[in-house]
């Protein structure tokens, strides 16, 4: 994969999305579809079972869970008529959104195209042009899952 904008950590996962190719080793994918979870709220945290996390890298890299291995995953298909879409958001796609948005502003850091710093008031990360022009990318608000949120 050496197509300019692509991102690549393994081969373990290879997924497309909105025109773009990334390659994703094992831990790599499963740390970001976790943290995706998380920022959208369908998860309280990021302390999850290797059968949870399993579920939700199979939600997201197939679109659907064909055989729950834990809790988490039963309550994803269970419930998902209400999980699926909220407010007419689809939660396959910003799981997929967040985790492509993550690599894709990783990678820019590394082509050194954006700055990255932690930002302690909100505790989350801002991009700043280098050449200290205007931000590059202002993060945008994302739905939220909270309401259905999977609690154990």
């Amino acid at each position: 994969m050496d197509g300019a904008g692509n991102y690549e950590s393994g081969d373990d996962y290879v997924v497309e999305f909105l025109g773009y190719r990334f390659g994703f080793n094992a831990e790599d994918f499963e740390q970001r579809v976790t943290a995706a979870a998380v920022k959208l709220g369908l998860i309280a945290g990021n302390e999850l079972d290797d059968d949870e996390t399993a579920d939700l890298v199979e939600l997201v890299e197939r679109d659907g869970i064909a055989e729950p291995r834990s809790e988490l995953g039963r309550y994803l298909v269970r419930h998902w008529q209400e999980l699926s879409l909220v407010q007419g958001e689809s939660l396959v796609y910003w799981l997929k959104k967040l985790v492509f948005r993550g690599a894709w502003l990783d990678q820019r850091v590394k082509e050194g195209k954006l700055e990255v710093s932690f930002e302690e008031d909100d505790a989350e990360f801002a991009y700043h042009d280098p050449g200290g022009g205007r931000a590059l990318l202002e993060v945008l608000p994302t739905p939220s899952w909270h309401s259905v949120q999977y609690r154990r």
